[in-house]
């Protein structure tokens, strides 16, 4: 970015939720700030206002969240006030999934940019919504899928694209850890406002399989419902492609004792392979020693706002995660619930 851009410029940005993602993404904002980025944080909106006395749970991660000083900031437990009142260059939206379509429509209709963290949307119809609002508003709209700004899945992208290896054979995908209690009315265990598992976080590992390999052709899913009301909170599938490569992702939320929360993969290669666990990633060429990459050491979550406060900032269209392409991550994730409602059948996964 430009010097020039830094002096003319300053973002000001509403965040519109403070559970534990928009917690995450407030110590990003902050972080920002103290490098000299030109943005600030300027408003926070949540309906539970004793979250602004640090009234908060855990989540998942391991990112730890200290106590947050609000005082710098205009606090609302009220969307539509904070978008009336505020003139904002970014809406930060972390909200349940169910909300997501419509706060982020009012938002582009008032005249800001928005990030929107992931799943998009419960339907691909509110996700494709969302993105006729972006393009007839003329606002710039992000999905915060974070995997595709996690330096190690940013890796595996590079080598997708590049065939430094050839092309891939097969690929192996899971995320899994303790079930997610600490949401506020219990969203997360309630199908109709998070999509289950599958939908909430078994969506990272979808999005990361659209942006690497494209649409599939068609996918088979087996799921279980362990609580009641959630949805599917074990999910397996199977993706098929025109050339044959073997696909696969599992999710479970349903881990309980000292298991803590995982994210891997494995792909293969014609000439190589890539193996991500316990988060160390591995290069493993069929020639040659295996070694592990120099990566960068920030996570997706910091590097994601920066891009897209970057692409708001130089007025240029974001590419990474574009509303159009996580579109398709939603048509996937529909197509494998109705499939695991099937018992696995073979569903077509349709533009």
């Amino acid at each position: 970015m430009s010097d020039n851009v830094r002096e003319q410029r300053l973002l000001k940005v509403g965040l519109i939720g403070i559970g534990f993602m928009g917690r995450v993404h407030l110590t990003q904002y902050a972080r920002l700030e103290r490098e000299g980025f030109p943005i600030r944080l300027v408003a926070v909106c949540d309906k539970d206002t004793l979250k602004f006395q640090n009234r908060f749970v855990e989540g998942n991660l391991n990112e730890s969240i200290e106590k947050i000083d609000f005082s710098p900031y205009r606090l609302y437990s009220e969307i539509d006030e904070m978008l009336e009142t505020e003139e904002l260059d970014i809406v930060d939206i972390a909200l349940p999934t169910d909300l997501h379509a419509d706060v982020a429509i009012r938002a582009l209709s008032k005249g800001n940019h928005v990030l929107c963290e992931k799943p998009m949307a419960l339907s691909s119809a509110d996700a494709i919504r969302m993105v006729e609002a972006s393009e007839m508003y003329g606002r710039s709209l992000m999905i915060a899928q974070c995997l595709r700004f996690w330096p190690a899945y940013e890796y595996l992208k590079t080598c997708v694209s590049d065939s430094r290896y050839g092309q891939p054979l097969a690929g192996s995908f899971f995320r899994g850890g303790t079930t997610p209690v600490w949401s506020s009315d219990n969203w997360m265990l309630l199908e109709e406002r998070s999509g289950g598992s599958l939908l909430d976080q078994h969506v990272h590992d979808v999005d990361m399989i659209n942006w690497l390999f494209g649409l599939p052709e068609s996918v088979s899913s087996l799921g279980k419902n362990v609580y009641p009301g959630s949805g599917f909170d074990i999910v397996s599938t199977h993706y098929r492609y025109p050339d044959g490569k073997v696909i696969l992702a599992q999710d479970d939320w349903t881990l309980q004792g000292d298991y803590g929360f995982e994210m891997r993969f494995r792909v293969n290669f014609e000439r190589g392979n890539l193996v991500f666990e316990r988060n160390v990633l591995t290069d493993n060429p069929a020639e040659g020693a295996g070694f592990q990459p120099d990566l960068d050491e920030d996570l997706g979550f910091y590097r994601e706002i920066r891009y897209f406060a970057e692409c708001v900032l130089e007025n240029r269209p974001v590419e990474r995660s574009h509303p159009a392409a996580i579109v398709d991550t939603i048509r996937i994730a529909a197509a494998e619930r109705l499939s695991a409602s099937m018992k696995g059948d073979w569903v077509s996964v349709m533009r």
